[in-house]
């Protein structure tokens, strides 16, 4: 029951930035209203034709992603140098020497989910591969978005279970570094089969997929085995459901335009509010909020 209530969470969470990425390429244009001159030429009809708004990946050092920040940061008056504004005069000399500034709002971001998956650890409840591993799949969904990440997420995870079939079958005994490399082994393989597919998906935007964020999907498959070889299926599965519930969450951390501006623009208090944040959620010793609703009976009793 808890597996199918994360599914259907993260089914719901998915299809809300699915529709989100949708709305964001093909915008919604008005027609503007009539004038005298569309009057005047009624047997002639002008088609509007409407281009779709090029998808920003602010993982890449690209004009389009540091552009617009490096612009927030001229715009900027920042006054004299004293204690509490150091960061902004070091990004902006880190700026000037060449260092992209997504990469600067990256890591500032960071900070944000990183309290945000502890926060839903020790208050919701949800636990998934730990920090990293959530945290590295939301920079996977921006880099190659989450509909292309949550599918070769899906690929992984079928393959990994696969494989662990065929070894129980067969019973294969293997010691745990082999078995690892047959792992990986089986998941490249499920990769490479679904990158075969490109001329037939083209819509999904295999053909764009880099080597980087393939990789950080195919190390998951090893948490998910050393977490099905030490306890069950259906607890991998739980905690395969509740990280991809915490990298899309923090997917939309990420890509929050007014957080991101924030961040650049007072980085200071952004790293302030981020570590009051970890401070006040590490001190919490209550009960979580899905141990209420799972002892809501012996609660109200």
């Amino acid at each position: 029951m808890k597996f199918l209530q994360l599914s259907l969470l993260a089914a719901f969470v998915f299809v809300f930035f699915c529709a989100k990425s949708v709305f964001a390429v093909f915008p919604v244009v008005s027609s503007p209203p009539p004038t005298p001159i569309d009057k005047q030429m009624e047997s002639s009809k002008v088609e509007e034709i409407t281009t779709p708004l090029p998808k920003v990946d602010i993982t890449q050092k690209t004009e389009e992603a540091i552009g617009p920040l490096e612009k927030l940061l001229a715009e900027q008056g920042i006054g004299a140098v004293w204690p509490f504004n150091f960061m902004k005069y070091a990004i902006r000399k880190s700026v000037a020497a060449g260092v992209p500034a997504n990469t600067i709002v990256l890591l500032l971001l960071l900070t944000a989910v990183a309290a945000l998956i502890a926060a839903s650890r020790h208050l919701i409840g949800l636990r998934g591969f730990g920090i990293f591993m959530p945290a590295a799949l939301s920079v996977v969904f921006i880099a190659i978005g989450p509909l292309l990440g949550v599918l070769i997420f899906t690929v992984i995870i079928f393959f990994s279970t696969l494989f662990r079939m065929i070894t129980r079958k067969l019973k294969l005994r293997l010691q745990y570094l082999p078995r690892m490399a047959m792992l990986l082994w089986f998941v490249v393989i499920g990769v490479l089969g679904l990158l075969f597919s490109a001329p037939l998906l083209k819509e999904i935007g295999l053909t764009n997929v880099s080597i980087f964020p393939v990789l950080i999907l195919v190390l998951l498959a090893e948490d998910f085995s050393r977490v099905q070889l030490g306890k069950s299926v259906r607890t991998a599965l739980n905690l395969t459901a509740e990280t991809l519930v915490l990298a899309l969450f923090s997917y939309f951390l990420l890509t929050l335009e007014p957080l991101r501006r924030y961040a650049l623009l007072n980085p200071e208090v952004f790293l302030f509010l981020v570590m009051i944040i970890d401070i006040l959620v590490g001190r919490y010793v209550g009960l979580r909020f899905m141990e209420y609703w799972r002892f809501r009976k012996l609660i109200s009793s």
